[in-house]
């Protein structure tokens, strides 16, 4: 017997994360989004249960424990119980052979489902309901027709693991060799794969393929736990964005603004959140928005509305919205250009010999212009300043003579003062470091538009509508284009959209001022 005074740290509150594209989910996480279920679905020896994605077995686990406590009285046999709940009820597919392996650990208590030392005895394999099998990706034009993998990447032979993840490659009957229907399918599917094109907001997500898949099995209950990130953008997201705020079966979100609230230590661009879908609703979200910091504001709505194609998250920031898109004739984004504006990429400065042709210098020469960039790597990248030949920019070519501003094209969601606009003058130009707004005939239009992204008010619609580090045109869909004949101050764009004080007091306290 342990004494009163030992605490007992349950291991799956330990383990450190395989990367942030695949995020192992605590016990609490856990607990929270089983919580969102009718939790007569415990009580009940017919109901299934499927995790889709599974890594550690935390689902499977206490799903476990709350089934062996809810049967007690209908299966009072101890053992009877743990093998009904086992070979009935509990099913998981893994993602690895690895997280296999860790999730019977958790499930069975043993490696193996069938071994000497598994709580369950009602198996004669070593997979148990817990299954791995090794799937090949669907190679088609170098890309996997399944989940869009890159073929010199992940075409590996047995001894690699090519992540091609059975759930969205084989179909649930090939994997359980039966037809399976479940009540409930939860989880906290891999969020990203590298597809050649980089990290982070430019990898391929993988998440909404698992919800996807999901929802065509028809249970009557689907929870998982995805980045944010959709809601706002993400590479190859918009079909999915328009699904979901358009699917009314949606009862519940809980949004993270910070992820580290959600996974400790962890930071994932634009948050993380969990939904309860559910198939027999059809209503308003009960929306629940933790803000940076850490105030949870609660709202009833819709997901689709007619000011936005994308999802406002806070609550908070619904009516000023709406009040700045009643008033809006054009949206600024109509002056913002597409990433890489001059055809340039932002390694020329890192690596110059591949662009002989730019004659890189740090010096004027003839018939050159003038190039704004950024030399180092992440951590100590800085903006730097050349010149190179007017001939080597490939896009813009009739507006380089003209007035403009370069914009960071990345920096962090969280962050509400961007890097410093720079006001560019005719035959200045910008890697793709920068996304261009303009151009301008005159200086004193470039001037005003400058002054107009520094108020509060600009930032704040700016703030409101990114969801990932890569900001895009459709990130400055919701700030309005402006007059730029003279200069615009918080007070002039307050009265002009008729924000009231709380309105106004809202952003005051979340936008910091901008030098």
């Amino acid at each position: 017997m342990k004494p009163n005074n030992v605490h007992v740290t349950d291991i799956l509150n330990c383990l450190a994360n395989l990367s942030s594209d695949e995020v192992f989910t605590s016990p609490e996480l856990a607990n929270k989004m089983l919580d969102l279920l009718p939790q007569e679905l415990f009580s009940n020896s017919k109901t299934t249960f499927l995790d889709p994605c599974c890594k550690s077995g935390v689902f499977l686990r206490e799903i476990a424990k709350r089934l062996l406590k809810g049967l007690e009285k209908e299966i009072p046999d101890l053992q009877k119980r743990i093998d009904h709940i086992m070979s009935k009820q509990l099913f998981g597919i893994a993602l690895t052979r690895l997280t296999a392996e860790m999730g019977r650990r958790t499930l069975y208590c043993a490696k193996k489902a069938d071994g000497k030392y598994s709580v369950a005895t009602c198996f004669n394999d070593e997979q148990g309901h817990l299954r791995y099998m090794r799937c090949e990706h669907k190679w088609e034009n170098g890309k996997c027709k399944k989940c869009g993998a890159n073929q010199v990447q992940y075409d590996r032979d047995e001894t690699g693991e090519n992540y091609a993840y059975p759930f969205i490659h084989k179909s649930i009957n090939e994997i359980f060799n039966k037809n399976m229907q479940f009540d409930v399918i939860i989880g906290n599917p891999p969020y990203q794969m590298d597809d050649g094109g980089g990290t982070g907001d430019s990898a391929k997500p993988l998440y909404h393929l698992f919800v996807e898949q999901a929802k065509l099995l028809k249970p009557k209950y689907l929870i998982m736990i995805t980045p944010s990130r959709w809601m706002k953008g993400g590479k190859g997201l918009d079909d999915y964005r328009q699904i979901m705020r358009s699917d009314t079966r949606i009862r519940y979100i809980f949004d993270y603004e910070d992820a580290s609230k959600c996974f400790q230590g962890l930071h994932i661009d634009g948050g993380v959140s969990y939904f309860l879908w559910d198939s027999s609703y059809n209503g308003p979200v009960d929306y629940c928005y933790q803000s940076l910091d850490g105030e949870t504001h609660r709202s009833s709505r819709y997901l689709k509305v007619d000011y936005s194609d994308l999802i406002v998250r806070d609550p908070r920031q619904i009516s000023i919205i709406r009040k700045v898109s009643k008033q809006r004739v054009d949206s600024f984004s109509k002056i913002v250009s597409t990433r890489k504006p001059y055809g340039i990429a932002t390694d020329l400065f890192n690596a110059p010999e591949n662009y002989p042709q730019s004659q890189l210098s740090e010096s004027p020469f003839p018939n050159s212009v003038k190039i704004f960039g950024v030399k180092g790597n992440k951590g100590g990248a800085k903006r730097v300043v050349g010149f190179v030949s007017s001939k080597f920019p490939s896009q813009a070519i009739d507006e380089i003579r003209k007035f403009k501003i370069f914009f960071s094209y990345a920096y962090t969601t969280t962050a509400t003062v961007p890097p410093q606009p720079i006001l560019a003058k005719p035959n200045e130009i910008a890697t793709e470091t920068f996304l261009r707004i303009g151009p301008f005939e005159k200086e004193y239009e470039a001037s005003n538009c400058l002054s107009y992204i520094k108020t509060k008010f600009f930032r704040a619609l700016l703030f409101f509508n990114r969801g990932q580090k890569n900001a895009s045109t459709r990130t400055f869909e919701l700030i309005p284009l402006q007059d730029f004949s003279h200069p615009w101050t918080d007070e002039m764009l307050y009265k002009k959209y008729n924000l009231d004080k709380d309105e106004i007091a809202f952003i005051e306290s979340m936008i910091k001022p901008m030098e």
